[in-house]
């Protein structure tokens, strides 16, 4: 592990783990500003900043071509990490596996599903290390952050910060929830499609979307939570069949309470970054959010750092580690959360990165899932990518290089990755098109691989 676990902070039990100690700024060598004759905040070059974020988002050598990925390997990310998020896009593969696959290389997923999806065996042993809530957007998490995050679903529960369709449908049709409800107590754990059988497309009170909201707005609330998932379906159960009981009878925190303890996590997890980026981590209110950044540097978790070139207020987390250099090689998932802040990952890296998913395709300026490639400390390229499974290809629809790139070194890693990727995923062949100013480079470094 990173960090060494414990904790030197006022917050619940339940997150203690998630908080570490170490040495302050190990091997950090800060400029110190001088004006009007004043030592002021610290200063770091962005060479630096990429650094220490890159440490601190679980980019360890050590990790890559690990034989096994157990309990310890992945509880070690997520004291990094804290949570990752979930997205349904399966193009190439899904959000969490690709987050996984960028830190660990080519890991045994259903070893992963084990431990972070099982719904297998009986109620009793049904007990989750791992949940799904509202973090950054879905995402999974270990279980000691249910009571930290407890507030969003009491505030659900009030109509609050819960998309208007669901709200509108769980006041206008309380009686669907109550039965859903009940169907899980009896029944569960369910997905979608158990309850649309018992509801009928037809003819019925109430259909698949019905259930679909329902549930939804149910589990937004925390009456209802993931009990795992089978491939990509979610099974949901009451939430004391699945959270252990230390956290889901663990006293809800204060709001006030609750924030600090997700804003000084958000911090970990970035290592260094202004406001905005920490906010984002969890997605918290702006108000809230700005009175626990308060909070954190009175009690020195963070403090004021300028960064080269970068204007907004900046902090560094009290146990911020800076690696003398950087060796990752990475394909980074739209959702992953070093680049899912984009405003973070320009100013980091200088790399302006949007994702076209939903832009008409001939207004594309990259591709529909692109991926940016991790080289070092820089964002150097970017790849369209898809898993093309009836044909076992995968599929390289564009290769964009950046400026000022040694195109050769480039395409050689990107293909070794590539190569990787396909391995994994067990795809029998690498295609590369020809869009894009690397596709050529790449293309021969593909096939001299082979």
């Amino acid at each position: 592990m990173l960090f060494a676990c414990g904790c030197n902070l006022q917050l619940s039990r339940c997150a203690l783990r998630f908080l570490p100690q170490s040495g302050k700024y190990p091997n950090l060598q800060l400029i110190q500003t001088v004006r009007g004759g004043h030592m002021t905040e610290q200063s770091l070059s962005k060479a630096q900043a990429r650094r220490i974020a890159l440490k601190a988002q679980g980019f360890l050598p050590q990790r890559r071509g690990l034989k096994r990925i157990d309990r310890r390997h992945l509880d070690a990310l997520f004291d990094q990490l804290t949570l990752l998020q979930i997205d349904s896009v399966n193009v190439l593969d899904r959000a969490h596996y690709l987050t996984l696959f960028a830190r660990f290389g080519a890991y045994d997923k259903a070893a992963v599903d084990r431990l972070l999806h099982d719904v297998s065996g009986p109620k009793s042993a049904r007990k989750k290390d791992y949940f799904e809530y509202w973090g950054h957007e879905a995402s999974v998490m270990p279980v000691s952050l249910y009571p930290a995050l407890k507030w969003r679903m009491e505030r659900a529960c009030q109509h609050q910060g819960v998309w208007g369709k669901l709200s509108r449908y769980a006041k206008e049709n309380p009686q669907v929830l109550e039965t859903i409800l009940k169907d899980i107590a009896d029944r569960g754990p369910l997905c979608v499609s158990d309850l649309e059988k018992r509801g009928g497309r037809s003819g019925a009170w109430w259909g698949w979307n019905d259930s679909k909201i329902a549930l939804e707005f149910l589990f937004w609330c925390g009456h209802i939570v993931a009990a795992g998932r089978q491939g990509f379906t979610r099974y949901y159960d009451l939430p004391e069949r699945v959270i252990p009981s230390d956290y889901l009878e663990a006293p809800a925190l204060d709001e006030a309470t609750a924030h600090r303890q997700l804003m000084a996590l958000a911090a970990k997890s970035h290592g260094i970054g202004t406001e905005k980026c920490l906010r984002d981590y969890f997605r918290l209110p702006t108000a809230e959010a700005r009175k626990a950044l308060d909070t954190l540097l009175e009690e020195g978790i963070i403090e004021p750092v300028s960064v080269q070139g970068w204007d907004a207020p900046t902090y560094i987390y009290k146990d911020a580690q800076l690696p003398a250099r950087a060796t990752c090689r990475a394909l980074l998932a739209p959702f992953d959360s070093l680049i899912w802040y984009r405003d973070r990952a320009e100013a980091l890296f200088d790399f302006r990165y949007r994702i076209e998913i939903y832009v008409p395709k001939e207004k594309r300026q990259f591709g529909y899932y692109v991926l940016p490639f991790l080289m070092g400390d820089r964002l150097v390229a970017r790849l369209d990518l898809k898993a093309n499974r009836q044909e076992s290809v995968l599929e390289v629809f564009a290769a964009h290089g950046e400026a000022r790139i040694d195109q050769g070194k480039v395409a050689e890693a990107l293909a070794q990755e590539l190569a990787l990727m396909a391995q994994w995923m067990g795809l029998d062949s690498i295609r590369v098109g020809e869009r894009g100013d690397l596709a050529g480079s790449l293309s021969v470094s593909v096939r001299q691989l082979i």
